[in-house]
């Protein structure tokens, strides 16, 4: 079993005052990330909001216009190719023949890298050894999800970057997903980054989570520490007297300790439901706006222009 405590204190991705601009706009206004080795990080935040750009950042394929970047030890601008082939990345929608057959193309892109996985192994460990002769057209969508990551991780890279991994899912797909990236992570140590607006994928994988609102970090941390920070409450409901009663409260264990020493011992009913990522994450971003709405717009004018 890999030792994930021992990773996770090592730091692998660090920007300080992150700034990007595109054209007068400025979308990322000064991020400060830190991701430990062997963890699952997610980047959470509102369309527009920076995530994308972010990613982009860290992966080498946009440049910044200031601040700084560390991701594995090289800043992104200047990776060499043995750099880039310690990162895996899964884009959202990836276009390609679909005449393909999937062992041979996981075969032909192995040949790319200084030392890929076996082609075989690596199907079988996903689960798409029955798909291999098949054209890639005719994959369903989670076996086609499941091929993208055999794409990202056929390097064995130390480092994985998932965007929006299960857009258009059914719950067994999605499920299935899951179980393949909570693997990956706990069993294999690889560090993954994932960019997702589903609130339940976040909750269930994230070890730490940073809200992007605005073009800058709201809050970063644990579940409990981005509720604690929201301010978000926990719900204590338990049987006093015979008559059910309940309590919000930021400190539900303060709560419950003090119901344990006033009735004398265990509280009858005792339960307590602490805040969803959901309700935490709409807490963080209420009130913020729409404006950051306009960093699609901007990157999209600025990219038309220099075409």
């Amino acid at each position: 079993m890999y030792d994930r405590g021992k990773r996770m204190s090592d730091p692998l991705i660090r920007t300080r005052g992150l700034r990007v601009r595109y054209g007068r706009t400025e979308v990322l206004r000064g991020v400060d990330l830190e991701v430990r080795a062997g963890e699952v990080f997610a980047l959470l935040g509102p369309n527009g909001a920076g995530k994308t750009t972010t990613a982009e950042v860290l992966e080498g394929f946009r440049r910044r216009s200031a601040g700084e970047v560390t991701v594995l030890g090289t800043d992104p601008e200047h990776g060499d190719e043995a750099w880039r082939g310690r990162i895996g990345v899964v884009l959202q929608d990836w276009r390609d023949h679909p005449r393909w057959r999937v062992r041979r193309l996981v075969a032909h892109l192995a040949e790319f890298h200084a030392r890929p996985r076996d082609p075989d192994e690596l199907l079988d460990a996903l689960g798409l050894t029955g798909q291999a002769d098949q054209p890639i057209g005719t994959l369903s969508g989670g076996q086609r999800r499941r091929l993208d990551v055999a794409l990202g991780i056929l390097g064995r890279p130390d480092l994985l970057f998932l965007d929006e991994p299960t857009t258009g899912f059914d719950p067994e797909a999605r499920r299935e997903f899951h179980g393949l990236v909570e693997r990956l992570a706990r069993e294999q140590g690889m560090t993954v980054v994932l960019t997702t607006h589903d609130l339940a994928e976040a909750e269930r994988l994230a070890d730490r989570i940073a809200v992007l609102v605005g073009g800058r970090v709201a809050v970063q941390g644990t579940q409990e520490e981005l509720a604690a920070h929201a301010a978000a409450s926990s719900r204590v409901r338990w049987i006093e007297d015979g008559v059910p009663r309940s309590a919000r409260t930021s400190d539900p264990s303060g709560l419950a300790w003090e119901l344990h020493r006033r009735l004398g011992g265990p509280v009858p009913g005792l339960e307590i439901r602490r805040p969803s990522l959901e309700e935490t994450y709409l807490g963080l971003v209420a009130g913020a706006g729409h404006a950051h709405d306009t960093v699609e717009s901007a990157r999209n004018t600025v990219e038309r222009s220099a075409a």
